[in-house]
């Protein structure tokens, strides 16, 4: 009998001899790293020694392949010229799409520009696309590509000339220390500033525009008059859900719906992502294979599955088109495209080996996507699901079985396989939903398994044959269907969402350990055998780590709003201000926003005091010029803790020993998070700013004060 060690070796053995045609699958995994490393560094590197080291690892990894080197050499030199090119293609790509940022303007000024697209809309009020032609107080080269701009009143549609009298600023810096980047996402798609309107929106007489911004406007035209004519069919409510769903424009949403979905666990449908796309891609392959099947004679001269497979691909471009082609649809079509590609090479579609290359693909054209929660969700689903259908057994077909028996069987087998994939994804998208969302919808899988009939065989094949015929007046049956499938759905998110725990908050774990979940989960799916479950506790990394204690106080970017904690509860010092920030912050620390007590606090018309050193540590100045020597004297008195917004040029003495933050601070760092360094009698703090986490990055500069003088 052989000795323990033996039979481990042999057990060991068996387990690599497995892996032998899956170690390519981890040369994505590389580039992501690379990609990911890049992201996360806190200056801004030169090109070329980038440039250099993935050319010699390259080369090393070539050289070795050329000499006939082993696999214990091959293997690691790969994976290290897949980091060094995804660190270089991560620079190359910032370089390529590097724009404008538009300084924040002390005054309003007068945008003069052609309406690209309409955006969703904002709490204040409907948002577009702007290419601005002039910007007052802006020389030509220092003109933002794109803007974002809330306006007032009805959205102009796109095509239009506009000129706005706003308030312009760069894009919006984080909420608080390691949130969601805005800036960083509008950098890579040419978005250089948000403009706030202050005025109704006029008409202007421009230049005309080039080809390419007149081809974006028209396709987004119709892209637009196509969500109108679905709204106006299906109503504003189903509508509103139809045309996000069809054409990306979420002009329509009810919020309160929106809420629903999201508690849910249904928000995914609203986003045009991987889901929308193999559902219209799988419809189109599948009826026009089954149309060629029921047609003998071009049955027998073409290849059915090639035409639909190019039918497919005909029908992923066109929904990327209509859709306004976002980053999670591009990646989405670039996954599905080259599932139908691997069927025009007499490949299988649906492979690890495939959804490999669609990575690599993904990554090489938008490295930026691998610090994106849609990109990470998406193929990390992907790859599960994929896994499950490797790992699933093969049933031997049934031979002259009676229907009846058919059918009980096929549905058994159909509805096991339905709940466990909607576990095996949720399971690998769970921790990044708790890191970057701070939210888990308990009943998500319920909710999603009701869903997915309706969504997938009734809304969407309904939606894409009304969207194709709608033009020619011959939709309204179709998207009739498709409103009473929405309505159905919103019952099924309304009954979920309304359960008791619906909804828990996650506070977020340190930023190292998404990574190991990420590689975790990785692990468990591209490792074949059983010792691909050794990925599990790592995995599960987000869920099983320990939280770090929540800071003391919170103070908003530009210091209009603040909140400090107290027994897990945040007092938040001006309730409904900037609310998505205090939302933000409060999920990523695991808080509850409270208002601060009537009693032993008060406030003026810029300022927040407490009357009580218990009532709070923090007194608030928001107003745009700086306060009086009496009102600092009073503010510096009140609390340890003084946050004006406007820059404070010189201190009274009884600010002494007090912790006093201003414009210039906020204009420095951004939004600041306080932890108490000590006794509270020694007023010491512990700062994390915003602008530290970030680092001096092409996307986090900013090129003007904000404040005059």
């Amino acid at each position: 009998m052989p000795s323990l060690r033996a039979r481990l070796a042999g057990f060991l053995q068996a387990q690599w001899a497995l892996q032998a045609l899956r170690w390519r699958l981890w040369a994505p995994v590389a580039l992501g790293g690379g990609c990911a490393v890049y992201f996360s560094l806190k200056t801004e590197p030169a090109a070329w020694p980038l440039l250099a080291g993935a050319t010699l690892a390259a080369a090393a990894w070539l050289g070795a392949r050329r000499l006939q080197r082993s696999r214990m050499w091959t293997l690691p030199l790969m994976l290290l010229a897949c980091f060094a090119l995804g660190i270089a293609v991560a620079k190359l790509r910032t370089d390529a799409v590097a724009a404008p940022i538009a300084p924040a303007m002390s005054e309003p000024t007068v945008v003069e520009g052609w309406v690209v697209d309409v955006d969703s809309p904002g709490a204040a009020g409907p948002r577009v696309v702007i290419a601005p032609v002039r910007i007052d107080g802006l020389a030509p080269e220092d003109t933002p590509v794109r803007l974002r701009a809330t306006v007032r009143g009805a959205a102009p549609e796109p095509g239009q000339a506009v000129r706005l009298f706003a308030i312009l600023n760069p894009p919006p810096a984080p909420a608080s220390p390691g949130a969601y980047d805005f800036g960083r996402n509008a950098f890579f798609q040419s978005m250089g500033g948000v403009a706030f309107g202050l005025g109704e929106v006029r008409p202007a007489f421009l230049p005309e525009p080039p080809w390419s911004l007149r081809a974006a406007m028209w396709v987004n035209g119709v892209r637009y008059d196509l969500a109108k004519r679905i709204v106006a069919r299906q109503g504003e409510r189903a509508g509103g859900v139809a045309a996000a769903m069809t054409t990306g424009h979420e002009a329509w949403l009810d919020p309160a719906d929106v809420d629903v979905m999201r508690d849910s666990g249904l928000a995914h449908i609203l986003s045009i992502s991987g889901l929308h796309m193999a559902v219209v891609g799988g419809f189109a392959f599948f009826l026009v294979r089954l149309l060629v099947a029921a047609w003998p004679w071009l049955a027998l001269r073409v290849p059915g599955k090639k035409v639909a497979a190019w039918a497919g691909l005909v029908a992923v471009g066109t929904y990327l088109v209509v859709s306004g082609h976002p980053p999670p649809a591009e990646r989405a079509a670039i996954t599905a495209s080259i599932a139908f590609i691997a069927i025009l090479l007499d490949r299988q579609a649906i492979t690890m080996h495939a959804l490999a290359v669609a990575a690599f693909v993904v990554l090489l054209l938008q490295p930026e996507a691998i610090v994106t929660p849609g990109f990470q969700m998406s193929f990390a689903a992907t790859a599960a699901l994929v896994a499950l259908v490797e790992a699933w057994p093969s049933r031997p077909r049934e031979i002259s079985a009676p229907l009846p028996i058919l059918i009980v069987q096929r549905t058994g087998a159909w509805i096991g396989a339905a709940i466990l994939a909607s576990l095996v994804a949720g399971a690998a998208t769970g921790p990044f939903a708790m890191q970057h969302f701070n939210r888990t919808a308990m009943y998500g899988l319920a909710a999603n398994l009701a869903t997915a009939p309706v969504s997938d065989f009734l809304i969407m094949p309904a939606l894409a044959l009304g969207a194709l015929l709608e033009p020619l007046g011959l939709g309204a049956p179709f998207l009739w269907l498709a409103a009473r499938g929405i309505e159905l759905m919103l019952a099924i998110g309304a009954w979920t969402a309304s359960l008791p725990g619906a909804v828990r908050t996650v506070a977020s774990a340190p930023d190292y350990v998404l990574p190991i979940a990420f590689l975790g989960v990785l692990f468990c799916c591209l490792w074949r055998g059983r010792l691909r479950w050794i990925g599990l506790p790592f995995a599960a990394a987000v869920m099983i780590w320990p939280r770090p204690p929540a800071p003391d106080l919170w103070i908003g970017d530009g210091g209009t709003n603040a909140a400090w904690v107290v027994a897990g509860q945040a007092v938040v010092a001006r309730p409904g201000v900037r609310q998505f920030a205090v939302d933000v912050w409060s999920r990523r620390r695991g808080v509850t926003p409270i208002e601060p007590p009537e009693e032993n606090w008060t406030c003026t018309r810029f300022s927040c005091a407490p009357a009580a050193p218990a009532a709070g540590p923090l007194a608030l100045w928001w107003g745009r010029r700086a306060p009086s020597a009496e009102q600092l004297d009073a503010l510096c008195r009140a609390a340890p803790v003084v946050s004006v917004r406007a820059p404070v040029p010189v201190l009274p003495a009884s600010c002494e020993g007090r912790l006093v933050l201003d414009g210039i601070d906020y204009a420095r760092g951004g939004a600041v998070e306080l932890w108490r360094d000590g006794p509270a009698a020694a007023n010491r703090w512990r700062a994390v700013w915003s602008a530290e986490v970030r680092g001096d990055r092409p996307w986090s500069r900013i090129t003007a004060t904000p404040f005059p003088g």
